[in-house]
């Protein structure tokens, strides 16, 4: 269907990376098909590539992956879709009619080709391109730009466009997350060591100029500085490691089997590089380190949720975007 146009100034595609339709093993292989055929998500000769993707890990990972999703599902569908799209309804109420935002997938749906087009049958010849991705890496931020590209390519007439390529030391996305961290501890109690858990990247994409990691450790040295932390009262470590490549270290399992080991009983697990609640920090962080923690020992283990759609973070995405919409709008 044909959305009427409307008279909005710019528009807003509020990106996250996706989700299956379903944690059905069918919807999940076609998921993990278009997630893992990128070339920024994979650097691998595209022969070679799709020789080991369709011949081996799209046979038994979607089984496997399915089983995760089942444990997060919930009734309103996968929880990253789910907070993507009430935090873009809170951002469209906090920005005004003259913005239209849209929320959008890099992989699975909606889709970022449906959220252009909506953006242009609502009038929006300005388009701020808005990756959730606070921490910028070609894997994420960047793919993102390229579906942009890719999709606008077909078009006849091309709007303006901005891309907001990162946010990892923004100043209001550091309250907000020191604020999230001091409210759980004033309900559960301040833990032994707190756990600044990011996603991981192949150290070779590190090694080809890939600025991920030194954005980590700037958003890890200004969330700890904001919380008035010493350098024993916290770690910081990657997670989500496939395959048997080098990745960025120390991983989080095996630093909380380390802390465990050597005696530590409390921890609490932050996710500073998600902007939404989903599989790695529901079912991974959430669920099976703790199971790692607790079996290596540990007592009480605590996971502290993404910014999500909380007044905070609604807060700091709208002034993020009126920052980047600048002469754009009044």
């Amino acid at each position: 269907m044909t959305e009427p146009e409307s008279n909005c100034s710019a528009g807003i595609l509020l990106v996250n990376l996706g989700t299956p339709d379903s944690p059905s093993p069918k919807d999940v292989k076609r998921y993990l098909s278009e997630f893992l055929w990128d070339p920024r998500v994979v650097e691998m000769p595209r022969v070679l590539w799709w020789l080991i993707l369709h011949g081996s890990i799209l046979n038994t990972r979607p089984a496997h992956s399915a089983k995760a999703y089942q444990k997060i599902w919930t009734e309103q569908g996968s929880p990253l879709l789910a907070y993507t799209l009430k935090q873009a309804a809170a951002l469209q109420k906090k920005l005004g009619s003259s913005i239209s935002v849209v929320p959008a997938m890099r992989y699975g749906n909606p889709s970022i080709q449906r959220g252009l087009e909506q953006l242009r049958n609502r009038g929006c010849q300005r388009v701020l391109i808005f990756p959730l991705y606070p921490q910028y890496s070609a894997t994420t931020t960047a793919s993102t730009f390229d579906a942009v590209v890719t999709e606008l390519k077909t078009w006849r007439v091309i709007p303006e466009l901005r891309l907001l390529n990162q946010y990892f030391d923004d100043s209001s996305y550091i309250q907000a997350l020191a604020a999230s961290v001091q409210s759980f501890q004033q309900q559960h109690g301040r833990p032994e060591k707190l756990i600044l858990s990011y996603h991981g990247l192949p150290q070779a994409y590190v090694d080809a100029g890939d600025p991920y990691p030194r954005q980590c450790e700037e958003t890890t040295r200004a969330l700890t500085k904001e919380l008035d932390l010493g350098i024993e009262q916290w770690r910081m470590t990657y997670q989500s490691r496939l395959g048997k490549e080098p990745w960025l270290q120390p991983a989080t399992t095996d630093t909380l089997q380390e802390l465990a080991g050597a005696g530590c009983k409390h921890v609490q697990v932050i996710c500073p590089g998600f902007s939404s609640d989903c599989l790695e920090t529901l079912e991974e962080i959430a669920m099976e380190n703790r199971e790692v923690f607790m079996q290596a020992g540990g007592e009480r283990y605590e996971y502290i949720p993404c910014l999500n759609d909380t007044e905070a973070h609604i807060q700091m995405l709208a002034k993020l975007a009126q920052c980047h919409l600048g002469g754009w709008i009044e």
